[in-house]
Formats: structure tokens, sequence, C-alpha cells
């Protein structure tokens, strides 16, 4: 094909950005993100956002360009992302995406089928068992009726595990199946028309276990905490305290939700830091888990 499009994959803290921007200056592409998180503009040291130096370094699109307020979603990024790819591949003949969000890149290779809307009363039921029986009861019917699912998304955020089973017991079909167009006759699986080529970036366990921790100490140092602290009006809503925070998903990011348990008095403040490691780790094994069933991926140790 005429055009190509180098999307850098991998886990987390793996060393996604600094190749990229390599691989960009070498190339001469400008950096599509493709990070779910690094797109709202409130948050930034938690989620590892570039610095003001390599957003010098290489023009970056679809970094700090929406509000946490406003809800974004995979579908709405596969049309902007091949918007954007359109207008960018009438000057550039290759061009580099960079990030770690599965469903994200699925979208823009793949295509995503439209998600259903909510049904009001079944979500208040599952929200109502959540609050009667809490999370692991959730956990366990995902688990039985979408393993799939269990095994990829954040099992940690309640309202990822709500809305996979939604779909799964509202359509009858897997939330999975939805995402990855598995299913006879999925709209996903659009043909693109430019080349794809997907590198994955790894490290040995070990040494990547070691760059979460050394990260995430160094998060606190640059102001985690802080930052944290300047999003707790987000939490509130006409005054009332939303501590499950299903109003503005984004804020259950892993780093921000273990240091609002700090802030609630639920951990100490060494215990979110050590939560916020675990979490992460577990983070970029679930990242792996996902890539590990596209056998497009050239991966890389680093």
């Amino acid at each position: 094909m005429e055009h190509k499009l180098i999307i850098v994959l991998g886990p987390t803290a793996v060393g996604k950005t600094s190749f990229s921007i390599s691989l960009a200056e070498q190339i001469g592409s400008p950096i599509i993100n493709c990070d779910s998180r690094q797109i709202y503009r409130e948050l930034n040291i938690g989620v590892a956002r570039p610095s003001e130096e390599e957003l010098k370094r290489v023009q970056h699109y679809f970094i700090a360009t929406h509000s946490i307020s406003n809800l974004y979603t995979a579908g709405q990024f596969e049309l902007d992302a091949l918007n954007l790819l359109t207008q960018l591949f009438k000057t550039h003949s290759t061009l580099v995406m960079c990030g770690g969000s599965g469903l994200y890149i699925d979208a823009l290779c793949n295509g995503i089928d439209p998600f259903p809307s909510a049904d009001r009363q079944l979500r208040e039921k599952l929200n109502n068992q959540l609050e009667n029986e809490g999370l692991e009861s959730l956990r366990y019917l995902l688990r039985k009726i979408d393993p799939a699912s269990y095994d990829s998304i954040d099992i940690a955020n309640p309202q990822r595990v709500i809305r996979a089973i939604e779909v799964t017991l509202q359509t009858g079909k897997k939330f999975s199946e939805w995402k990855s167009g598995t299913q006879a006759g999925s709209l996903a699986g659009k043909k693109r028309d430019f080349e794809i080529e997907k590198i994955g970036l790894n490290r040995p366990r070990e040494i990547l276990y070691e760059r979460i921790g050394k990260r995430v100490d160094q998060m606190m140092k640059d102001g985690l905490l802080e930052e944290v602290k300047s999003l707790n009006k987000y939490r509130y809503v006409e005054g009332e305290l939303h501590s499950n925070l299903s109003h503005i998903p984004a804020l259950r990011t892993v780093g921000y939700r273990e240091l609002f348990d700090y802030l609630d008095g639920k951990l100490t403040l060494d215990a979110a830091v050590e939560q916020i490691k675990l979490s992460t780790r577990h983070y970029a094994k679930r990242q792996l888990t996902w890539w590990g069933r596209d056998k497009n991926i050239k991966w890389k140790m680093l």
C-alpha cells in the first residue's frame, strides 16, 4: 500500500514514549497518541504524559485534548483518528502511533461495533448488587459469562465490570466479542486503505516491574498527590461526594483511585503508593494478555 501506520504498543512503563519519539524523528512523522488517559487535559503526572521537552521534539496529536467531564469512547477515537490519518497521509507516507490502550488500537485497526445504549433498569440492578454484595460478586458473574473480558479489562474498576456484564446480558453477545469482532455478522474487521505495522515492546518481567516501581516513586516526587488533590472537586455532584466515580470513569485510573483512598482515610500514604505499584503491575499483565491474541504484532525485547 502507499501509506503505512506504525503502531508502537506495549505494557505500561516499558518505554513506548522514548522509542516512538526516536522512531518518529527518524522517519519525519508526528505521533498520534492512542493512550485512553493521556487525552484528558486534567490528567498529567499520573498518566505519564510526555514531557514538555518530548512534546517539543515531535508533534503529538490527542494529548490533553479532552476534559474528564466528557466521556470519550473507543468508537469516537476510531472516527477521530481515521479522520486525522486521512489528513496526515496527504503529506506523510508513514505515520507513527503510540499507546497502551488495547481497545483504542483495536478500534483503529479493525473497527468497533457501536455498543448498545445502557439499559437503565439493568444498570440500576447491577449497581445495587455492587452496593450490597461488593465488587467480587460482579467479578464472579463476569468471569462466568465472559471469561475473555474478565482476563482483559480492569476488573478493579466497578464501572468497567458493570458495563461488560450489562452489554453481555442485554444483547446475548459477549462484551469481548463486541470489541474483537469475533461474532459472525460483526461490523468489526473493516478494511483500512493503509498498511498497519505493530511493534510490541517488552522487557523481562523483573526489569519491567522495577521500572514500574521507580516510575511510581518519581511520580510522587513530581507531585502526583498534589495533582490528585486538585481533582478532588470532580468527585462531588451537587455537593455530594460520589466516591465510586461512576460519573467520571477517568478518575478511576490507577494512581488516582489509590490516592483518593488515602485522602478519604482508607489507606496510609505508604500503603497507597504500594497499592499503586501493585495495581500497575497487574495492569501491565492485563495489557500483555490482551495483545497475546494478536499474531500480527512484531515483539521487540528491550
